[in-house]
């Protein structure tokens, strides 16, 4: 038997758009994937300076968010993949923010 092996290109991303409930990414390949926020529960409980405030890292393979320690790929999102971080990571994450947001209100 014989196998074909198909090899994937993952497409570059360009530009990205997060809003209330929707994390748009322009891909190099023309398309755009739009995946709920709530994928994602730091940028879904991120403001939206801090949801404005990415890079693209990898040659565009990811996208992170300093403000909130955030990394998304391009792969993982073209996969259907939410948030990989654990309930646990996530709450310490959240308790932190809180605390410093309390500190220093906006």
């Amino acid at each position: 038997m014989t196998t074909l092996a198909i090899e994937l290109e993952i497409p570059g991303a360009e530009n990205v758009t997060v809003t209330d409930d929707t994390l748009s990414v322009d891909l190099s390949d023309g398309r755009t994937i739009s995946v709920p926020t709530a994928w994602y529960p730091r940028l879904s409980h991120a403001e939206q300076k801090e949801r404005e405030n990415w890079k693209l890292i990898g040659g565009g393979h990811g996208i992170h968010w300093e403000d909130i320690d955030e990394d998304i790929s391009v792969e993982g999102l073209l996969a259907g993949k939410s948030s990989g971080e654990s309930q646990q990571s996530f709450k310490k994450w959240l308790k932190a923010r809180e605390s410093r947001i309390a500190r220093h209100p906006t």
